[in-house]
């Protein structure tokens, strides 16, 4: 199985926006350093559009004319001999018109930057980069530090974020059923206690990361070890369980996954992706980044493709992906006995989904939280929104 944490992809043609001023894109777009693939998918060549969109300047070269003459003067050379004068239309009629294709024309040049800068190339950190382990004997032993740091969510907007390991989110930690774990938790944060709850696993009461319940919280500049048995396999998370609505909220997640010790049980895949929403102090998120600093997904045609969504913010999120079904195969890491298929899927705050997508027409397919305000407003689309994009 190949694994792909995230990628870039140019699909200029299959959104059908100008290409203007976005010679070389291809060549810009670079997969983040999360990626594991066993080989390159070559890019989505941008296609010459054979007309180029509205532009403003016909609006500007029309905007003369909206000053009509005096409606009188109007009357009179329209008028024929013998005829009662005839009323001219009110200036008005034509004004809101031609200001309506301005607004429009505007509205419309928003939404195209969004796209172009999501296709356009970028820099920075990007969340789940697995996380390494040692061994202490038969122990896998992961590194985890809490600490502040500036997290830029989209272009030019940079947040106060809270991090495990500087990045947003937090490192991936990948173990199999049965291994036994060690995370030393570091807390770097300078003025919070925190902890750590390893969410969906079903660890020893000491090691449930609730502060006063099952252990002190952890102060600045303090150490804390967690250690368990992996299990159940599946899609779990970690995160803050100490002032969470902030932490979580702020960064302090990220994912736990526990292959099946049974290979036989295992996803037989061509590309696995993360997912996890987030709706916190910087707002709707999809690891970690708003649209149009979101990743798109990649496929070609035939391929399978694992989905793991993990919603860590405090509201719903339906996941709605254009142009193919999701194939539902687990609920909170434990197979569904019957999965079943849907195009939008409700993912609640706490849940974990894992879908199968097998996309089998080519092209960049819209892939969003259905709920509009997280997704698209006048300015374009923003927030949970990203793309799968299909190649032959």
């Amino acid at each position: 199985m190949t694994r792909l944490a995230s990628s870039r992809r140019v699909f200029l043609a299959g959104l059908g926006v100008a290409t203007a001023g976005v010679t070389g894109l291809a060549a810009c777009i670079q997969r983040p350093a999360t990626q594991r693939t066993g080989s390159a998918l070559p890019p989505v060549q941008a296609q010459p559009q054979a007309a180029a969109p509205v532009q403003a300047a016909p609006i500007q070269a029309a905007a003369p004319a909206a000053a009509a003459p005096p409606a009188q003067a109007t009357a009179n050379h329209s008028q024929m001999p013998g005829m009662a004068p005839t009323a001219p239309a009110p200036a008005a009629t034509t004004i809101p018109a031609v200001a309506g294709l301005t607004k429009a024309v505007e509205m419309d040049k928003h939404h195209e930057a969004g796209v172009k800068a999501f296709l356009g190339p970028r820099s920075g950190v990007y969340g789940n980069q697995p996380l390494k382990f040692e061994m202490d004997g038969d122990v896998k032993v992961f590194k985890v530090t809490a600490s502040r740091i500036k997290w830029e969510t989209e272009p030019g907007k940079t947040v106060d974020a809270m991090a495990y390991n500087g990045m947003v989110p937090g490192p991936e930690i990948r173990v199999t059923e049965g291994d036994k774990v060690r995370v030393v938790l570091k807390n770097d944060l300078g003025d919070q206690s925190t902890v750590i709850h390893f969410h969906g696993q079903r660890t020893p009461n000491k090691m449930d990361g609730v502060p006063f319940v099952t252990q002190d919280p952890v102060k600045p500049g303090e150490t804390f070890t967690y250690e368990f048995v992996a299990k159940p396999a599946g899609s779990h998370m970690y995160h803050s369980h100490h002032n969470a609505t902030e932490q979580v909220g702020s960064g302090l997640l990220g994912a736990f996954i526990v292959e099946p010790k049974d290979p036989a049980k295992r996803y037989k895949v061509d590309a696995e992706y993360l997912m996890i929403l987030n709706d916190g102090p910087f707002g709707f998120t999809l690891n970690g980044k708003s649209f149009p600093a979101t990743q798109p997904l990649a496929a070609k045609v035939g391929q399978k493709i694992l989905i793991r969504y993990m919603n860590e913010g405090t509201m719903i999120h339906p996941m709605h992906l254009h142009g193919f079904p999701q194939l539902v195969t687990a609920k909170d890491g434990y197979p569904l006995p019957q999965p079943y298929y849907c195009d939008t899927l409700n993912v609640a705050p706490g849940d974990r989904w894992d879908v199968i997508v097998e996309p089998d027409e080519p092209g960049a397919w819209a892939f969003h939280c259905h709920i509009l305000p997280h997704a698209e407003s006048q300015t374009g689309m923003f927030g949970m929104v990203t793309a799968l994009v299909v190649e032959k």
